[in-house]
């Protein structure tokens, strides 16, 4: 389901998180918010997924083998299930952590207070295509990063191992 139908003021937010101001600020403030209350509510808790769905990703760092945690913005496919999109807001470069899962696809996330071990693969051609179109019915704003950028935002697939 869209978040658009789901939650009141869902459309502000669309229209501001696609902003290029909210592209240079949000990546300074979101992720450590939602690291500081997601650890304060042990897990149950991402003020982020107030609009769309998250989770905590854990991945080590691919080049230092560090675990590297990122609070992520997710599409939940089915039970155990998530796709991830590397969209960095809408900025140059892809995002660390999708180089990490590359590296290391082997990864745990943090699901509504759950640590799950998981399994990403990157997602290409045409199976690429379909995810991005349910993608942006997911969430619109994707289509404005996509459109302001020139490399392709990378798509995962996440699945329990």
């Amino acid at each position: 389901m869209s978040p658009a139908r789901s939650k009141p003021g869902i459309k502000l937010i669309q229209k501001v998180s696609s902003t290029r101001a909210f592209a240079k600020y949000a990546p300074h403030f979101i992720p450590a918010m939602d690291r500081t209350v997601h650890k304060l509510t042990r897990g149950k808790v991402m003020l982020s997924a107030q609009m769309l769905p998250g989770l905590i990703l854990t991945v080590k760092g691919a080049k230092s083998g560090v675990p590297r945690t990122t609070p992520l913005a997710c599409m939940p496919v089915g039970d155990g299930e998530w796709v991830l999109v590397g969209s960095n807001f809408g900025r140059d470069g892809h995002p660390n952590w999708t180089a990490n899962l590359l590296a290391h696809p082997e990864a745990d996330v943090s699901w509504k207070g759950t640590d799950i071990p998981v399994r990403a693969r990157l997602l290409e051609g045409e199976e690429r295509a379909e995810v991005w179109e349910a993608a942006l019915k997911f969430w619109p704003p994707y289509a404005t990063y996509q459109a302001r950028i020139d490399r392709e935002i990378r798509l995962f697939g996440v699945v329990r191992r």
